[in-house]
């Protein structure tokens, strides 16, 4: 079965299990000859549900088998085998789950299609009850206190009374998965599987400006040259292109840290799922599980990745200025030299698709007003700043809402994070964050410290004005 048969029948099953059908879901996953990880995750799920559990043990057997590194498919074989009273088979695989998930505190599997979150917390309260089932007290006891230090705030009540009960020698209720919750196919590539006028309107694909409106034909113009015929970039060609999905943070030197939303090129993938990448002209190993293929890049993703070599070299003919922003992501405008502050914020504007009242300039990522860039600035200034038709300036952005900026917010960190990406932000956990945009669903961009740049949405939480 082609990988196109097999998307478009996991998009037909999780559709009837949305409309609670779910006979014909189990039925149609079952009909998938050569189902992967997630699918045999998804079977599992739906007999678990339906109290097949044998069937059920089955699936998530297949699951780990296609994919030795999903915590949650080791967490939920845990509950398949506490639900049949094999307490020691139940208590192996929910040590498993949390020796997968690293000793971090949780793992969140939006980004892989899953809307449920794995906190490390659960798993030791689930090991704690299936030793207690054990009648090993005293396990369970420690158990649930080394759980106490993977707490967060949403889950402290559960560790607290389970201890409480531990202590009495009363056994407490299991954490289960949702019975609803299946992983769904990239909506990315389900929305490949709608039919396409390949003989249409022609199209630009690539442009050295982006968002280029032009479409037909034309006769054939000078080129210019954007790479160096030896730079990374097209060393890294010789790889596959894949896309984060999950922070990985090495634990040998033989490993590589890379964070949701970097792109990497899978040099050689091995057998036991480790996957030998580049990044940044760095190499190195990351779990194949935490990628996932990108099919297309575009030039703004090249720039952020090879911000050293993404620039013309040649000098533009028309007395164009090439503008590298640096913003969440790099990405680069071609503006007439000398334009205006009106004609460049327009260009930038229409390139994040934001309101150009809600973009900042400056000249460098100083915060103090000497270096901003707006309506009142010489803009000769600016252009006198450029060098061989090339300047770099820095933008942030806030939030707006009927033309009038919204009111600062403010967060507070939930958990520590350590940045792998000259980008992103540094946190301590109680750190107060000054939000500043919201990049996308997982991701948001703040100010702590003295210091600006990106972090995963879920390590923080809004506090009131009063609370800064």
């Amino acid at each position: 079965m082609s990988f196109v048969d097999t998307l478009r029948q996991w998009d037909e099953a999780v559709t009837c299990a949305d409309r609670q059908d779910w006979p014909e879901a189990l039925s149609i996953f079952l009909s998938i000859q050569e189902p992967n990880s997630k699918i045999c995750f998804d079977i599992g799920c739906l007999h678990l549900r339906n109290q097949d559990l044998d069937a059920a043990e089955k699936a998530f057997d297949c699951s780990i088998r296609k994919d030795e590194h999903l915590a949650v498919a080791f967490f939920q074989r845990g509950i398949t085998f506490y639900k049949q009273k094999r307490y020691e088979e139940s208590s192996a695989d929910f040590q498993r789950a949390f020796k997968a998930l690293r000793n971090n505190q949780l793992i969140d599997y939006k980004a892989l299609g899953l809307r449920y979150i794995l906190y490390a917390c659960e798993v030791l309260h689930n090991i704690a009850l299936a030793e207690a089932q054990l009648g090993n007290w005293e396990n369970a006891q420690k158990n649930l206190a080394k759980a106490l230090d993977y707490k967060t705030e949403a889950k402290l009540s559960v560790i607290d009374r389970a201890l409480q009960a531990t202590l009495k020698r009363k056994l407490f209720k299991l954490v289960e998965f949702p019975s609803k919750t299946l992983f769904k196919p990239n909506k990315h590539y389900v929305a490949e599987l709608e039919k396409k006028d390949y003989l249409g309107k022609a199209k630009v694909v690539a442009s050295v400006v982006p968002q280029d409106e032009f479409s037909g034909f034309a006769p054939l113009q000078p080129q210019m040259t954007l790479f160096p015929p030896c730079c990374c970039f097209r060393r890294a060609l010789e790889g596959e292109a894949h896309t984060v999905l999950f922070e990985f943070v090495p634990e040998t030197s033989d490993e590589l840290a890379v964070v949701p939303g970097n792109i990497v090129f899978v040099l050689q993938k091995g057998t036991d799922n480790w996957a030998y990448v580049v990044f940044n002209e760095r190499k190195g190993l990351v779990p194949y599980n935490y990628l996932e293929p990108t099919l297309d890049i575009s030039l703004d993703v090249l720039i952020s990745t090879f911000p050293l070599y993404c620039y013309p070299i040649s000098q533009p003919e028309d007395n164009s200025c090439f503008v590298k922003i640096r913003f969440t992501f790099n990405f680069a405008v071609s503006v007439p030299s000398g334009s205006s502050y009106v004609v460049l914020i327009e260009k930038i504007s229409k390139k994040l698709n934001l309101n150009s009242t809600a973009i900042t300039l400056r000249y460098n990522s100083d915060s103090r007003g000497k270096n901003l860039i707006d309506n009142n600035t010489e803009m000769e200034d600016v252009w006198s700043r450029a060098e061989d038709g090339r300047i770099i300036l820095w933008c942030t952005t806030k939030e707006v809402s009927d033309g009038k900026p919204q009111k600062e917010v403010y967060l507070v960190a939930l958990h520590s994070y350590n940045s792998s990406n000259p980008e992103d932000l540094s946190l301590q956990e109680g750190d107060k964050i000054k939000l500043l945009s919201k990049v996308n669903q997982d991701w948001l961009e703040g100010q702590c410290n003295g210091n600006t740049g990106i972090f995963p949405a879920s390590f923080a939480a809004e506090v009131p004005m009063d609370g800064q």
